[in-house]
């Protein structure tokens, strides 16, 4: 049957407060029992369970996740998305009472906390595997959605705009894991790859909600106009920063890179760099952020990207001088060289300036397509002579 959205069992669409969803008692029975500091604590979860369910998933991502083509990694981030879908379902067919009456109850209660706990590790394994592959400044787009995700946590109360977010939240996570992963299985990458990776995503997504339509007709048929266009701008919205180069160029990531006084491949595959030692306050410094070069001498800029081991794909280094006097990044030099996927610290290679002037400066690592995995800012100065130098192998 039809549900109407008037019937008093709709409204755990959205949620409800914590107490009655989890059957707590009331809090005279409960705080003289903790001490001060847990009532806080518990008070905290009992009012916000849903977002402490989001981070709950990103904080497990952030322990587990490691390599993106690797079949475990893949395989928690499928359990997220099957999850998330199957959770969804169960929570409005039990909104509904279209399941087994001695389900319905335990459905409303727990069905919302799994569902935002895959939302949490699949949206956090997005931004995981994104900020691997471009500079963290780039991914922006990712973090700002997880903040939007835990905003609409505390903020969103009436059913009709919650199911709006859930299914905004369900199809960028789709959308994320899908154009990540189909690289990774067919080894190529490029535009057409992204809207065929896209077009897939929106094919299960209608899938969805078919489905989700056999349970709650009347409600979608409602929401319809509001489903079509969220979905829309989603859509819209990862085409618009693929092709203005925002998202960054996934599968690919950037594992090291760094400006050296010289580099050096050996036959046995390892690479020397030298770099100029620190001071004591700096320990953990493994390349020069200001180079003090001699007349004559190159300088390197050096990165080791990671590929999947099916892709072969073109990297390029663009050198880049900042004007003092308008302050404007000027391209000096654009130089590429081709990786092959396969190892897992990543495909090294390295490319050489030997015309350059005293000033501020930054080697990009990008794809063909402009998009950015990392940069490093640096300095020249050959006013003053290099302090010794570091040999380190790699």
């Amino acid at each position: 049957m039809e549900m109407d959205i008037r019937h008093p069992t709709s409204d755990l669409i959205s949620p409800t407060p914590a107490e009655s969803l989890w059957n707590l008692p009331s809090s005279s029975q409960v705080e003289p029992e903790l001490p001060k500091r847990s009532k806080k604590l518990w008070n905290f979860i009992r009012h916000h369970w849903l977002t402490v369910a989001f981070v709950l998933g990103f904080v497990i991502d952030n322990l587990t996740l490691n390599q993106v083509d690797q079949f475990f990694d893949n395989a928690i981030l499928a359990v997220y998305v099957v999850l998330a879908m199957v959770s969804m379902f169960v929570l409005y067919a039990g909104a509904a009472e279209k399941l087994p009456e001695a389900v319905i109850l335990p459905a409303r209660k727990y069905a919302p906390f799994m569902m935002q706990y895959a939302f949490g590790g699949l949206l956090s394994g997005m931004l995981i595997f994104y900020g691997r592959s471009g500079a963290w400044v780039d991914s922006w787009p990712y973090l700002a959605i997880i903040l939007l995700a835990i905003y609409g946590n505390e903020t969103i109360r009436d059913r009709s705009t919650r199911l709006l977010y859930n299914l905004a939240i369900l199809f960028i996570g789709l959308f994320s894991y899908v154009v990540l992963l189909v690289p990774v299985i067919s080894g190529l990458m490029g535009p057409w790859i992204f809207v065929g990776s896209g077009l897939l995503a929106l094919m299960l997504m209608y899938g969805f909600m078919r489905l989700l339509y056999l349970i709650i007709p009347r409600f979608i048929e409602l929401q319809m106009k509001s489903i079509v266009f969220i979905l829309g701008v989603v859509f819209a919205g990862f085409n618009f920063f693929y092709f203005a180069n925002i998202i960054p160029p996934i599968p690919l990531s950037l594992k090291d890179a760094g400006v050296f006084h010289s580099v050096v491949k050996f036959e046995n595959g390892n690479y020397q760099v030298k770099y100029e030692e620190g001071q004591w306050w700096q320990p953990f410094k493994d390349s020069d952020s200001t180079i003090h070069p001699s007349t004559g001498q190159s300088i390197y800029c050096y990165a080791q990207v990671f590929a999947p081991t099916r892709i072969t794909t073109d990297i390029v280094h663009v050198w880049e001088y900042k004007d003092p006097a308008s302050g404007k990044w000027v391209e000096r030099y654009r130089l590429a060289y081709v990786i092959t996927g396969g190892r897992s610290d990543g495909y090294r290679g390295y490319t050489l300036v030997n015309s350059y002037q005293n000033g501020k400066w930054r080697c990009s690592v990008e794809t063909t397509r402009g998009q950015v995995l990392g940069r490093e800012l640096f300095t020249i100065d050959n006013t003053i002579s290099a302090s010794s130098l570091v040999v380190e192998v790699k």
